[in-house]
């Protein structure tokens, strides 16, 4: 098991989802340099959201991918609260045929978990074309439509799955404390009950040297890049402004240079071997 540690502050951002670096106006991004993909904080959570939920149920990366391309391409991956006829969510999920209540498909939580309890019951899916494999799930009136996401997709995959890592980063001024309560519950939520076997151990609470409350966070090593990506992309909703895993470290007010190596100079307390530590 690995330990993730998260800290305090507030996030807001809004970025175009378009392929770019900057460092203003807030916002995120997986990857880095030229090649990076601008979200904003909606979407980036959600990614996060999905990633997270995938690795719950020890799905493999292509499931992701077959997810991140329904849903850029059913809302961009926004959670939106309208759609065609009674169609809402992430994935454009409708009521009527049966995907749960409107206020559930709402949930991405429960959208993904939907999506992807279909998606697996599809022969094969992992070695068909992304498109073909989304319509499989959707039955979308063009099913063709999601073949033009599959390269961003994947993209997303690897940064969001950990399988690319330390790709994914946030920035913004951050205000205030974080809620290291409700992130608790939400880590639940997304990732499943705790517990020895699961993707996290267990989220306990601790003072750093600076007299920060952190909370600390045990996870499973194969999912450990998730967890820190999941964190980062929820920042603004929990107030993170630190997140350090594995030597290195990703910041709230220079999020934009994405995470950087952790100085042999610096002052911080060094995080347990093998931890993940934001404050």
């Amino acid at each position: 098991m690995l330990v993730v540690v998260l800290g305090l502050a507030s996030y807001l951002a809004y970025n175009s989802f378009q392929h770019t670096t900057q460092s203003a106006p807030p916002g995120c991004q997986a990857g880095t340099g030229a090649q990076a993909i601008s979200l904003d904080t909606s979407q980036a959570a959600i990614a996060a959201t999905i990633a997270g939920v995938a690795a719950r149920h020890r799905l493999p990366a292509q499931a992701v991918t077959i997810a991140y391309a329904a849903a850029l391409q059913e809302s961009q991956l926004e959670n939106l609260t309208y759609g065609d006829r009674d169609s809402v969510g992430v994935f454009q999920q409708r009521p009527s045929q049966g995907w749960g209540t409107t206020s559930e498909l709402e949930d991405p939580v429960y959208a993904t978990t939907k999506f992807f309890q279909a998606l697996v019951q599809v022969h094969d899916y992992t070695t068909m074309p992304v498109d073909q494999a989304a319509q499989a799930v959707q039955h979308s009136a063009d099913g063709a439509a999601y073949g033009q996401w599959t390269q961003v997709a994947g993209q997303l995959a690897g940064y969001f799955t950990g399988k690319d890592p330390h790709g994914v980063s946030c920035w913004y001024t951050p205000p205030g404390q974080a809620d290291l309560a409700a992130i608790a519950g939400q880590i639940t939520q997304t990732f499943g009950p705790l517990g020895h076997e699961a993707v996290v151990e267990k989220v306990n609470t601790t003072r750093s040297a600076q007299k920060k409350t952190d909370a600390v966070v045990q996870v499973k090593q194969s999912s450990a890049w998730t967890v820190a990506g999941w964190l980062v992309a929820h920042a603004q909703t929990y107030g993170l402004t630190e997140v350090r895993y594995a030597g290195y470290e990703w910041q709230a007010a220079d999020g934009s240079m994405g995470w950087q190596r952790v100085s042999g100079t610096s002052t911080q307390k060094s995080p347990p071997r093998g931890s993940i530590v934001a404050g």
